[in-house]
């Protein structure tokens, strides 16, 4: 807002100056006005991109995208905001209608593609990579590259992907947390420890690693609980998730302790956990 004050006081000021020379043309008055209304629709388009609730910011690019519909960047903000509001569909239909535009580039299409993973469409999703040179290296052209690979079981060629990608961020923590999922279900339980381990270094307090770094252990029958940071809540859920593992492996002793140190810990009545104990020991008796 302040900004937008600044530039009509700005405009003002120019005005009054130029008035006191000849005076602007009508054409010289409308080319600052218009200057004006694309700075302001620049900033209003961020806003809604960033701040704005997702479905707010889908009736706002609808409506400037119809009013406008040779504007590519209105084009683009719907799709976005299409995804932002997980409607993939809509959002793959909308990158599609982006793509159909002389200054279409090559993130659309990775956008699209990565539009039309969100909606199942994994083959169309490849097709879309495919046709995106080798020169085009973006950490998400080939996070995406990866996840394609991996719902390919092409085992080689995601871990290939997820390194690169890895190397193309300074926030690699949700890529590495996925490539450790992947090693998760592949059966490499010590190669997905690591790569969970290496996540939580860059963002410790992501709690989905944590999860999956307690399964992976779980998976080699290392029911400990690993030293990274958690709260209390956390280390009870945490708790809950190596005794259900526990539990599934046939170390049901070993479970129940589990279940009851979860009990313990949390700070607050832990339903969950005492129903499946409770569950257990009925199933014992």
């Amino acid at each position: 807002m302040r900004q937008a004050v600044t530039i009509a006081l700005c405009l003002s000021c120019a005005l009054v100056i130029a008035g006191c020379n000849k005076g602007p043309s009508n054409s010289q008055i409308d080319k600052t006005l218009k200057d004006v209304n694309v700075i302001d629709e620049t900033n209003l388009n961020e806003v809604m991109l960033q701040s704005a609730d997702p479905d707010e910011a889908v009736s706002y690019f609808q409506r400037a995208s119809a009013q406008y519909p040779d504007r590519i960047d209105f084009k683009r903000g719907l799709a976005t905001s299409l995804v932002r509001a997980k409607k993939p569909n809509a959002a793959a239909a909308a990158w599609a209608d982006v793509l159909a535009m002389p200054a279409a580039t090559l993130d659309d299409r990775v956008d699209y593609a990565d539009a039309l993973i969100r909606s199942n469409e994994w083959d169309k999703a490849a097709a879309e990579l495919n046709k995106i040179p080798p020169t085009h290296e973006t950490f998400k052209r080939y996070r995406l590259e990866a996840m394609v690979a991996d719902s390919k079981k092409q085992w080689k060629k995601a871990d290939s992907f997820y390194d690169i990608a890895v190397g193309l961020t300074t926030k690699p923590s949700g890529t590495l947390n996925n490539w450790g999922f992947s090693k998760l279900t592949r059966g490499d339980y010590a190669g997905a420890e690591k790569l969970f381990g290496e996540a939580l270094v860059y963002e410790p307090s992501l709690f989905t690693a944590k999860n999956n770094l307690v399964l992976a252990r779980a998976a080699q029958h290392n029911y400990d609980m690993p030293v990274v940071e958690m709260t209390q809540t956390e280390r009870a859920e945490l708790l809950y998730t190596a005794a259900l593992a526990a539990i599934k492996q046939g170390d049901v002793t070993i479970g129940k302790g589990l279940l009851q140190q979860a009990i313990d810990t949390h700070p607050q009545y832990f339903e969950a956990a005492v129903r499946s104990l409770n569950a257990l020991d009925s199933k014992q008796n």
